[in-house]
């Protein structure tokens, strides 16, 4: 069992080179998010959601490991349900994020009275999945849903968000300018599953707009924006693919993007956690919409 890190590497370069490992094995074959097709990872004893860059490192051990369960746990929440994590089992490290107030060293305020200021800390914690651990059920797997609810689910979901939506020409892009997704006809996509991918892919492009999550990383990444915002897409497609009961999420094996996205993530280590944070964002403005929630004008 291993639950320790190296207490003197960063947080965040840790998990940005787990990612990095990933999307360097799959240049040369294909990087899949969900393999499993059992959706987002949640806690199996609060059956809460992981979120963010948990999500993309779940799904990876997941995709290393083989593992046939969603269901994620700690080795004390284990124990507490009564249950053992077996000898030799290896743990996955994840992150928690929290804000805590702190009072500065120096700087007041008119009244000569010291402000306190909000400070993000970042700690790590460790899951072991289900499968890893004896003694405790695991959940039988969801009822796939047939190919005829699931593209019927993922129309509500394009419907839903009031986008305009055109299917014609031979490419399939967002454009700002116009605020209009475009599509080639559906006919010619391989499967059905495939064009709703694309579809969200472009969906998520969509609500970057200023009036809308107003997503804006030219300042930060410079001639990077543009891959930035392509991984942005398509971890959002993959979180809204999970979520409608999809088999499998997939970045396109183009090696035009996967040494671009490598670029911007080696040279910050906290790009990773930025764009999971966007998709998630994205994620949830679309499914509230779907949901009927509705959004009005929220900026980041």
């Amino acid at each position: 069992m291993n639950t320790t890190a190296t207490p003197k590497k960063d947080l965040y370069a840790q998990v940005t080179d787990s990612i990095i490992a990933m999307m360097e094995a799959g240049a040369t074959s294909r990087i899949t998010w969900a393999q499993t097709g059992h959706g987002i990872p949640c806690n199996h004893k609060t059956g809460v959601p992981y979120q963010g860059v948990n999500v993309l490192l779940l799904w990876a051990e997941t995709m290393i490991r083989g593992y046939s369960t969603d269901r994620w746990l700690t080795y004390k929440q284990a124990a507490e349900l009564g249950g053992q994590v077996r000898k030799g089992e290896k743990s996955v490290q994840c992150v928690f994020f929290k804000t805590i107030e702190r009072e500065p060293k120096s700087a007041k305020n008119a009244d000569d009275s010291e402000t306190a200021e909000a400070v993000r800390l970042v700690s790590p914690f460790w899951l072991f999945n289900l499968d890893q651990i004896e003694g405790i059920e695991a959940p039988q797997a969801a009822v796939q849903l047939n190919e005829f609810q699931q593209i019927e689910a993922a129309e509500k979901v394009l419907t839903q968000s009031g986008a305009l939506i055109r299917e014609a020409g031979e490419r399939a892009f967002y454009r700002p300018s116009t605020d209009e997704i475009h599509l080639p006809q559906r006919i010619r996509f391989a499967s059905e599953i495939e064009f709703y991918s694309v579809a969200l892919h472009e969906l998520t492009h969509w609500t970057g707009a200023a009036h809308r999550l107003a997503r804006d990383f030219s300042g930060r990444f410079g001639t990077q924006a543009y891959a930035f915002e392509e991984l942005i897409a398509e971890l959002g497609s993959a979180f809204l693919n999970a979520e409608l009961g999809f088999s499998a999420a997939t970045i396109p094996n183009h090696a035009g993007y996967i040494e671009a996205w490598l670029k911007v993530l080696r040279n910050d280590k906290r790009a990773i956690f930025t764009a999971a944070n966007q998709a998630r964002r994205a994620h949830r403005y679309i499914m509230d919409l779907a949901e009927g929630e509705k959004r009005v004008g929220e900026v980041a």
